[in-house]
């Protein structure tokens, strides 16, 4: 039995030490977001953050993550609104939105780590050049070839996301001056 965080709840799980965490996640828990895809951190269908790292859940031991932050993609909202001091959780967020706005996700298999290695991207780098989106979603999968559509995504959710920032710091001022 361990105890795991996980999208800001503490849940005690079953699984031994040795079991990985998206085996948990999927089996235990029934979160339909982190995907099975290639078993070998190659593809990036399982990623979920952990402490806001992007971190391939089917090789990750779930004794590796005590005392540590999990986010799903059922939790991504939640940890974007805390990240950017939102008053109340979006339903979804930029990079979701952008994602679906360009039709960039097809078939399902990549969404997961595209959304979760895109959020992890964009709080860490507001305004990535388009060699530093690649660079950050190398190693994550697509089948269905549509990454251009999704380095236009990112680049739309950084828009998005650096608006918001300009108009929160904009009504922030007022009154000021």
């Amino acid at each position: 039995m361990a105890s795991l965080t996980i999208n800001g709840v503490s849940i005690e799980v079953q699984a031994g030490d040795d079991t990985p965490l998206l085996y948990v996640l999927s089996d235990e828990l029934q979160l339909q977001g982190p995907r099975f895809g290639c078993g070998l951190a190659q593809c990036g269908s399982c990623s979920v953050l952990v402490d806001g790292v992007e971190t391939r859940a089917c090789v990750t031991p779930i004794a590796s993550l005590k005392n540590k932050a999990i986010t799903t993609l059922e939790g991504i909202s939640a940890y974007y609104a805390a990240q950017t001091g939102l008053a109340s959780i979006p339903q979804t967020t930029p990079v979701q939105d952008a994602l679906v706005e360009e039709q960039a996700l097809q078939c399902g298999y990549c969404y997961n780590g595209m959304i979760i290695k895109a959020t992890e991207l964009l709080l860490n780098n507001p305004d990535p050049t388009d060699a530093e989106i690649r660079s950050a979603m190398n190693g994550h999968l697509c089948r269905c070839g549509t990454y251009p559509k999704i380095i236009s995504a990112i680049k739309k959710a950084s828009r998005t996301i650096q608006l918001a920032r300009q108009s929160a710091a904009d009504s922030s001022m007022e009154g000021i001056v």
